[in-house]
C-alpha cells in the first residue's frame, strides 16, 4: 500500500467535506438543526448589537467591546454554517482548493480577533474595577478603537501566516475531509509532504497568540478578585463580581473548547469528536455568548426588550 508521500504528484483541485453525517435519512434534520441554530445566533447577535446602539446607557466601554464581540460570533458562524447547509441542500460535497484556504483564513481571523478581544474586556474590567478613579482616562473612545484595531491586526498577521504556511504543502493523494469546514488539522492529515513545520507552527504561534491573551486574563482577574474581596459590604462584592461573571464564562467556554479541539493534532486519526469540537466552535460558542451576556444583566435585558417591542430607549 503507498504511503501518503508516494502518491501521484499531480496536484487536487478540490476536497471532499463529508459533512457532519453520512446516512442519507439524517441530513434533512441536521439542516434544519443547524438552519434554526444559524437563525437564532444571528438573531441573538444582532439584537444584542442593536441593543447597545440604541441604548445609550449601554454606550460604555464595555458594552462597546460587547457589540464587536456580536459582530464577530455572526462572522464565525457565517464563515462555516452557510456553505455547510448549500452543501446538505445540493448533495454536493465537494469545495474547491482556494475555497478552502479562503474558509480557513477567515475562520483564524475572526476567532483571532474574538481571543484578543476577550482579552480587552479583561482589561476593562481590571481597570473599571481596581483603578476605577482613572478608569474614564485610560479607557477613553481612542484606547477603545485601538485595542480593537490591534486585535484585528495581530489575528490578521497570525490567519495570514497559516494560510500562506498551509499553501506550501502538496496535497495530491487522498482528498477526503472528515468534517464539515476546513481546517488545519484535517489539512495536515492530506499533505503528500510533511507538515511537520506546520504543525509546530500552529503550536509556537498558538502558544503566543493564545496563551499571551490568556495569561492577561488570568493576571487582569486575579488582580480583580483582590480588589473586590477587599470591598466590605456583600452587596458590593456580589454587584462587582456579577459584571465579570458573564465574561468568565464566554472565556472558559472559548479557551476550553479552542483548547480541546487543537490539542489532539499529531494523533493518527482524527476522528468525529473532532466534529463535536468543531459545533462546539462555530455554532454552540456564537449562539450561547448573547444568552450568557443578557442571563444576569438587567440593564442589556431592558435594552433587548424595548428592541424588540420598538419602544423608544430611556434617556
Amino acid at each position: 500500500m503507498k504511503s501518503k508521500f508516494e502518491y501521484n504528484k499531480t496536484a487536487i483541485t478540490e476536497f471532499i467535506l463529508l459533512g457532519l453525517v453520512e446516512t442519507p435519512d439524517l441530513r434533512p434534520v441536521v439542516f434544519v438543526v443547524f438552519l434554526l441554530s444559524y437563525l437564532l445566533t444571528v438573531g441573538g447577535n444582532l439584537s444584542i448589537l442593536a441593543a447597545i446602539l440604541v441604548e445609550t446607557k449601554l454606550h460604555t466601554p464595555m458594552y462597546f467591546f460587547l457589540g464587536n464581540l456580536s459582530v464577530l460570533d455572526v462572522g464565525c458562524i457565517t464563515v462555516t454554517i452557510p456553505s455547510m447547509l448549500a452543501r446538505l441542500l445540493s448533495h454536493k460535497r465537494t469545495v474547491p482548493y482556494g475555497a478552502c484556504l479562503t474558509q480557513l483564513f477567515f475562520f483564524h481571523l475572526l476567532v483571532g480577533v474574538d481571543c484578543f478581544l476577550l482579552t480587552a474586556m479583561a482589561y476593562d474590567r481590571f481597570l473599571a474595577i481596581c483603578q476605577p478613579l482613572t478608569y474614564s482616562t485610560r479607557m477613553s473612545q481612542t484606547v477603545q478603537r485601538i485595542l480593537v484595531a490591534v486585535s484585528w491586526a495581530l489575528a490578521f498577521t497570525n490567519a495570514l501566516t497559516h494560510t500562506v504556511a498551509i499553501s506550501t504543502l502538496n496535497f495530491c493523494g487522498p482528498n477526503v475531509i472528515n468534517h464539515f469546514y476546513c481546517d488545519l488539522p484535517q489539512l495536515f492529515q492530506l499533505s503528500c509532504s510533511s507538515a511537520q513545520l506546520n504543525e509546530l507552527l500552529l503550536f509556537a504561534v498558538g502558544f503566543i497568540m493564545a496563551g499571551t491573551p490568556l495569561a492577561l486574563i488570568v493576571t487582569s482577574y486575579a488582580h480583580v478578585t483582590a480588589a473586590v474581596l477587599r470591598i466590605r459590604s456583600a452587596e458590593g462584592r456580589k454587584k462587582a463580581f456579577s459584571t465579570c461573571g458573564s465574561h468568565l464564562t464566554v472565556v472558559a467556554i472559548f479557551y476550553g473548547s479552542g483548547i480541546f479541539n487543537y490539542m489532539r493534532l499529531g494523533s493518527a486519526k482524527l476522528s468525529d469528536k473532532d466534529k463535536a469540537f468543531g459545533i462546539f466552535n462555530t455554532v454552540i460558542n456564537p449562539m450561547l455568548n448573547p444568552i450568557i451576556y443578557s442571563l444576569r444583566n438587567p440593564d442589556v435585558q431592558g435594552a433587548l426588550w424595548r428592541v424588540l417591542m420598538g419602544r423608544r430607549p430611556l434617556a
